[in-house]
């Protein structure tokens, strides 16, 4: 059998190349890759002694030849294609080894491959003759048929072919995305936007039991949740992933207000945040918001979770996850005896997505994702009363966890920790009652947030009657004067954000 070889990951090339000659099989490379093949003294042919044309163009074309292409995409059950190899001369290729620049990682014209991706496709295409492998992880299953069987079997040449035609529309989905962020009009989204995944990690089960779950990645792609470590507990399902996501994020969008912060999620929702000078004051902070919606939860901590922070929390409701930069030796054992179906993760810091997209009947919903577009700096206060340092902690607290809760949301804050979480109501005083009722009389003092402007100012009084001092929201309400005189009738302080953070 005559092999193609032209890879740009030469991961175990050498190793691969040795054996398929020691199977007696004779290779054919281009480029690089017969420069390679040559410094480990691995006998085969070059491109250009087989098309008998030299690569031109600066290397832009060495394998776009029919001696190449026709032994490649020669279907040989049929007759007359065996007479058309015969009457030019040409010999069968049985195997392509071929994967392609690396696009993503520096996109430039000189990086757009043409004959790659031709050659991969061809034998794709012509699967039922031709292997074409374009991960050097398949060398291995490729080189064990070869010697029990001395050919590939259908199945595996159909798998390697889904996986060449995933390649190279990956490849095309890279170079369409560079394209398309080129020509955007400045400040809107790109015409096209062409995403190509691969399955990085089987789960438990979807939302429910019954459906299949899966997390997938954008292929060629590295994600925190690839360096993702689990110390122990159950496999992971769908609500696991989606629920611990949004808790790091929150837990890190928190950082920068104290030494350490700790969230408790609770189906996508926070029910407690907090931050403090130590983790383990964080973490008591937060579940003490709302142990009794803790229960199940997920629990992400800043700071590494030391063996009192276990203690703490193995004596608190259980939480299905844990997620954290590290764990003292200690916490893991005392999880591992205590808590044996908790998932114990360890993980980087979240990075920013490029794109948020949700799907719907028959085509997605994209938009860039939320950032807190504003700072303190930007804020103004609209009231005669005007906030003190401890106001303004309390009000950014509230303002980030409420950006993290489900539309219509009011988060109540007090003393760098949420005391009432009340979301995913239809109006804007229900949440209210919901976080004043679950605050309990600790708001006294502290600073609420909403999601949107009060459109009335039945949802400041709500507020208000918890106790608070101070309400950052966004403004921008018709009524707005009637709420900023209703905060001046409480005595409250009131800050206007100019941004809204619905979350649905």
């Amino acid at each position: 059998m005559r092999v193609l070889m032209s890879v740009y990951d030469k991961t175990g090339l050498e190793d691969f190349a040795r054996q398929l000659t020691e199977l007696g099989h004779e290779l054919i490379a281009s480029g690089g890759t017969a420069t390679a093949l040559a410094a480990a003294g691995i006998a085969h042919r070059t491109v250009e002694s087989v098309t008998e044309a030299p690569e031109m163009l600066g290397g832009r074309v060495k394998t776009l030849h029919p001696r190449l292409h026709g032994g490649i995409l020669a279907d040989l059950d049929q007759g007359t294609h065996r007479a058309d190899l015969a009457a030019a001369g040409i010999e069968p290729i049985g195997l392509v080894v071929c994967n392609l620049y690396p696009f993503r990682s520096n996109p430039s014209i000189e990086l757009i491959d043409v004959g790659g991706p031709t050659m991969v496709r061809a034998a794709a295409k012509n699967w039922a003759h031709v292997g074409s492998v374009v991960d050097p992880a398949d060398y291995p299953e490729v080189i064990a048929e070869l010697r029990q069987h001395g050919a590939l079997s259908d199945g595996l040449r159909r798998r390697l072919a889904a996986g060449a035609f995933a390649h190279t529309a990956a490849y095309d989905a890279a170079i369409a995305n560079w394209f398309a962020d080129q020509t955007a009009e400045p400040g809107e989204l790109p015409r096209s936007l062409d995403v190509a995944l691969e399955r990085a990690q089987t789960l438990r089960y979807g939302e429910n039991p019954h459906q299949r779950g899966a997390r997938y990645r954008v292929v060629g792609e590295h994600g925190i949740w690839d360096d993702v470590v689990q110390h122990g507990g159950m496999e992971l399902s769908y609500l696991n992933l989606y629920d611990a996501d949004a808790a790091w994020r929150l837990a890190h969008h928190l950082a920068d207000l104290g030494s350490a912060a700790a969230v408790v999620v609770k189906h996508a929702n926070p029910c407690g945040a907090a931050v403090a000078a130590d983790v383990l004051s964080a973490y008591d902070r937060a579940f003490e918001c709302d142990p009794m919606s803790a229960f199940g939860g997920i629990v992400a901590l800043t700071a590494p979770v030391t063996a009192d922070v276990a203690q703490e929390m193995v004596g608190n409701a259980k939480a299905d996850v844990v997620i954290a930069p590290s764990y003292d030796p200690a916490a893991l054992e005392l999880f591992a005896t205590k808590r044996k179906n908790m998932r114990v993760l360890s993980a980087p810091a979240p990075t920013e997505q490029r794109w948020h997209l949700r799907q719907i009947g028959g085509g997605w919903l994209v938009q860039d994702p939320y950032v807190f577009g504003t700072t303190r700096a930007d804020w103004r206060v609209v009231t005669r009363a005007q906030p003190t340092e401890e106001h303004w902690r309390d009000m950014e607290l509230a303002w980030r966890v409420c950006a993290w809760v489900k539309s219509n949301a009011i988060v109540l804050a007090a003393g760098g920790m949420a005391v009432g979480i009340g979301g995913g109501q239809q109006n804007r005083v229900t949440p209210g009652e919901i976080a004043s009722a679950r605050a309990a009389g600790r708001a006294k003092g502290g600073a609420a947030a909403s999601d949107a402007f009060f459109p009335f100012r039945d949802g400041l009084d709500a507020c208000a009657a918890a106790g608070v001092a101070a309400v950052v929201q966004p403004g921008g309400s018709v009524r707005d004067e009637e709420v900023i005189a209703a905060a001046d009738e409480h005595g409250l302080v009131m800050v206007f954000t100019g941004e809204r953070q619905f979350q649905h």
